[in-house]
């Protein structure tokens, strides 16, 4: 498979707010091992080569174990992940296949009592903006180097 053009520089305009919305996420209070299990869960169910490649490595980088990180897609049977970590990745798989389940009332029930409402709009903000770079990758065909 060949790139099919390199998206960051075809519109900087509009990665120049893509990039302030990732500054503002980094700013957050949601530990950045949390933050990095969603966006490598969501580029799992998006099927993105690319996001799956850059999150495993800055999960590592920050300390991330290579066992949860092989076992995120199977978070539900793997006994490597607190309760609060379930919510977040219930949260970020309804919300990324928000066209099949429309993010159900059970899900918001099982995520709420684990985050504040600001960390709510955070982790939200992770979800969607991932999702977003996600989209890009896979519509532009952006490789792992």
């Amino acid at each position: 498979m060949q790139p099919r053009f390199d998206f960051y520089n075809a519109d900087p305009a509009i990665m120049k707010v893509l990039m302030g919305v990732e500054h503002q996420i980094a700013k957050g209070s949601l530990d950045i091992l949390l933050k990095e299990l969603v966006r490598l869960r969501a580029s799992q169910i998006n099927g993105c080569a690319f996001c799956l490649d850059m999150h495993v490595s800055e999960a590592t980088k920050a300390g991330e174990s290579a066992r949860r990180l092989a076992t995120v897609a199977a978070w539900r049977e793997a006994p490597f992940f607190s309760e609060r970590e379930r919510a977040a990745l219930e949260w970020t798989e309804s919300l990324t296949l928000v066209s099949h389940n429309h993010v159900p009332d059970a899900v918001w029930e099982a995520v709420r009592p684990h985050f504040t409402d600001a960390e709510l709009m955070e982790l939200t903000a992770v979800i969607t903006s991932i999702n977003s770079w996600n989209r890009f990758a896979i519509a532009f065909r952006k490789m792992p180097e």
